[in-house]
């Protein structure tokens, strides 16, 4: 069972969500390759200029593996994530990026100030939210037939959970936020 949940947090990682799921939404908010660059540009500052600032540090020994669980040391990641996410947005904003798309980077920066408020007290389940996130965001952009991919933030959950990483509560809270995110969008 290890395994099994060792493979889910590790495919469904935020990362490899935002990727496919920005890229997805920039394609559903302009239906063209054009869209779909937006997408990629997003998934860049949301998800890929963050998880190579956490390899940099676990690199540098900082930090075990990408998991981070000492909550203590997330805040410079939020940190990270938040100039990221604004300086992508930015960018976007100046070059005319489709409206929907810098939509949900807003949601997903005030996501980032939520968990990071949260995290100050208690450890909620980022990979949790930010999966919930991408699916309610692809819901309300493209179809509510992407309601059905939130067994795919189930599967997130149980492998947090199983892993240790987080208990059933804070994976359900990080998916609630997530899920709040894509509501920003309504």
């Amino acid at each position: 069972m290890t395994h099994a949940a060792r493979a889910v947090t590790d495919v469904l990682q935020p990362r490899n969500v935002l990727l496919v799921g920005m890229t997805g939404l920039g394609l559903a908010a302009e239906s063209s390759v054009a869209g779909a660059g937006w997408g990629l540009v997003a998934a860049l500052c949301a998800g890929v200029v963050p998880a190579s600032y956490i390899e940099w540090e676990r690199r540098r020994g900082t930090w075990g593996d990408r998991h981070v669980v000492d909550r203590r040391q997330r805040p410079r990641i939020f940190a990270v994530i938040l100039a990221s996410l604004g300086l992508g947005s930015a960018v976007m904003l100046l070059a005319d990026a489709p409206a929907d798309l810098l939509t949900a980077m807003v949601a997903l920066w005030a996501m980032t100030v939520l968990l990071l408020a949260v995290n100050a007290l208690w450890k909620i389940s980022v990979d949790a939210a930010v999966a919930s996130a991408v699916v309610t965001l692809l819901a309300v952009v493209h179809s509510p037939w992407w309601l059905l991919a939130h067994v795919l933030t189930a599967a997130v959950c149980w492998s947090r959970v199983a892993l240790g990483y987080h208990s059933a509560a804070q994976t359900v809270a990080g998916a609630a936020l997530g899920a709040a995110t894509g509501a920003l969008l309504l």
